[in-house]
């Protein structure tokens, strides 16, 4: 939307007479995206299933962001974004109303910026957009339950985050997440990447910690937030993607170490717990994520893409443990219609091998689904249309 006209309205809606020399330094703009398709999942848990499903290769969304010159080359910013479901209106991350992203804080050229609120942690802004899932191909192609955040299923509550600026290719940021709790490390994240840019090559990588993910509300990740609910999570993890003429590759390594695990925040999904004998406890649960990824772009109207996944899972309970893995390959092609409206086909295949843990982890599961497959097999395929304001 053109700004000028966003802030006509919104000083019409006030009672505010524009053109006051505020104007002049100060920036609104709306944006958004709708992304609706038909999935077909071959097993989900009860049998083949077709669905209208929202927000797969992009989240659905609206926003606002804005920024306002306080001189010397320093901004106040700030951004509020609502994630919603278009096939039913309702909202998305838990019901929140910015669910996306809710921050405001101060930026300076020379020095970067420094924001407070609901904000994306380092591996959401710096390693995710070398995976195929985090840059082009969204949900579908996320690694196994999204272990590692580059789909960025959850964001952090109560944090400060600083981003530097761009030093000859070379960005760095962090973030520190507050537990809102007596207990000051119950629930409390941080994390820390950057990234360097240079003639074609993007070489990335993100640390991430959250202690007692899940546990309760008010801290770092909400309950209805965590991916999983564990006594501690880490996520490392680096990438490298090229780019040459219409065609660029990557490859993509991620490590995720999840203590004392008992749940996932997938709707559908079993308790992680497995049938043991009384008295066994899962210890942890740890996924190594191995991905090689392409696009090319055939024309400026049409790209294709290709995506591998090799996931090595060690799932140590305190009677043992036992080292599945996991394959996971994904396809996809996309046609723009206009510069904002595409048309795209996905395909997505997963598959669990190896030892079994007697668990709802033995079942394939890709994220996007309504639930878990009834097998080791699972496979999906997504027609959709997204447009972009």
């Amino acid at each position: 939307m053109n700004r000028q006209v966003f802030a006509l309205a919104v000083s019409v809606a006030l009672g505010v007479v524009p053109g006051a020399p505020a104007w002049a330094q100060t920036s609104v703009t709306l944006y958004g995206v709708l992304d609706e398709g038909i999935n077909y999942t071959n097993n989900a848990g009860r049998g083949h299933v077709y669905e209208l499903a929202s927000g797969d290769a992009q989240g659905s969304r609206w926003g606002l962001k804005g920024a306002e010159e306080l001189g010397g080359g320093l901004k106040a910013i700030f951004q509020l974004e609502n994630g919603f479901d278009v096939g039913s209106g309702r909202l998305n991350q838990g019901g929140r109303l910015f669910g996306r992203q809710a921050f405001a804080g101060l930026s300076a050229q020379n020095y970067g910026s420094l924001t407070f609120g609901r904000q994306y942690d380092s591996v959401v802004d710096y390693l995710a957009q070398t995976t195929a899932n985090g840059s082009w191909a969204g949900t579908l192609f996320s690694h196994p339950y999204d272990n590692d955040n580059t789909d960025n299923s959850f964001r952090l509550d109560n944090t400060v985050k600083y981003t530097s600026p761009s030093l000859s290719g070379f960005q760095f940021g962090g973030t520190y997440s507050f537990s809102n709790d007596t207990g000051f490390a119950n629930n409390r994240a941080y994390s820390v990447g950057g990234q360097y840019t240079y003639s074609g090559v993007l070489v990335s990588a993100a640390y991430l910690q959250a202690d007692n993910p899940g546990m309760g509300n008010n801290g770092a990740i909400a309950a209805n937030d965590a991916t999983f609910v564990a006594a501690r999570m880490r996520v490392f993890g680096g990438g490298i993607n090229y780019t040459i003429g219409p065609a660029s590759a990557g490859f993509v390594y991620t490590n995720s170490n999840y203590l004392d695990p008992t749940s996932t925040g997938y709707p559908g999904v079993a308790p992680l717990v497995p049938l043991l004998p009384p008295g066994v406890l899962l210890n942890s649960l740890k996924f190594q994520n191995f991905e090689v990824n392409g696009k090319y772009q055939i024309s400026p109207m049409l790209f294709v893409g290709a995506q591998y996944v090799y996931t090595m899972e060690t799932y140590d309970a305190s009677n043992g443990g036992v080292k599945p893995k996991i394959h996971s390959f994904g396809l996809m092609a996309d046609y723009n219609l206009s510069k904002r409206t595409d048309l795209y086909i996905q395909g997505e295949y997963q598959q669990v091998s190896g030892d079994s843990t007697y668990s709802i982890l033995d079942d394939a599961f890709t994220p996007g689904t309504q639930s878990p497959s009834s097998t080791s097999k699972q496979v999906v395929v997504r027609a959709a249309i997204r447009h972009k304001f």
